[in-house]
């Protein structure tokens, strides 16, 4: 291969939190690679684009067959190693071949914003995936990051939760749009947030 592929993280979402480097990597790419919003968000005329779609295979051939000719730069939502794309890359591409600047995940910008320490926590993602029972036992004192979806939504995680004994006083905050102007953070109980309104797509927080 004749040029690096460089998988830059751009972050939780607006620009102000996505790394100059990464920024500096974006704005000289010959070829960006990233979603739709990325792409409307970064890309250039002057740049060949590809959207990532469902059809992953089809995006690494692209990313292949360009990188023999010029760099490509692979954008990727928050921090290339959490849940991104950078697992389907290694599986094609060796460490060699690729150039990773990691980014901010919407995780990390969750716990901030409650100024709340997270080498204790458990970082766990149910978008697009099952809960697995042993991820989620309750302990107190524990600590849980919870990247949600449309299917696991905000109640049902806590639905979950309680059926998994934890306590119904439970406190967690609910963390949507952070980095953009609209962010919105509630701080409620387990109890409650079987009943209140359902937030999809948001990082929630729950602390034992």
């Amino acid at each position: 291969m004749e040029h690096k592929i460089i998988v830059v993280g751009i972050g939780p979402g607006a620009a102000d939190y996505i790394a100059p480097i990464a920024m500096k990597y974006i704005a000289a790419a010959a070829v960006l690679v990233g979603s739709q919003r990325a792409l409307q968000t970064f890309g250039r005329k002057t740049a060949k684009m590809q959207a990532i779609t469902g059809d992953i295979e089809h995006v690494l051939q692209f990313i292949q067959t360009e990188a023999k000719k010029q760099q490509v730069v692979v954008m990727v939502s928050g921090d290339p190693g959490y849940y991104s794309l950078l697992a389907a890359l290694r599986l094609h591409f060796t460490a060699a071949e690729l150039l990773v600047i990691p980014g901010i995940s919407s995780l990390q910008l969750a716990f901030a914003r409650l100024a709340l320490p997270w080498q204790d926590a458990r970082l766990l993602s149910l978008h697009g995936r099952e809960p697995r029972p042993q991820d989620y036992r309750y302990k107190v004192g524990a600590v849980l990051g919870i990247l949600t979806d449309t299917l696991y939504t905000s109640r049902r995680i806590a639905r979950f939760l309680l059926e998994n004994d934890w306590p119904k006083e439970t406190r967690v905050s609910l963390c949507t749009r952070l980095s953009y102007e609209d962010e919105e953070i509630i701080t409620t109980t387990l109890e409650r947030a079987v009943a209140e309104r359902e937030i999809t797509h948001c990082i929630m927080v729950v602390i034992a």
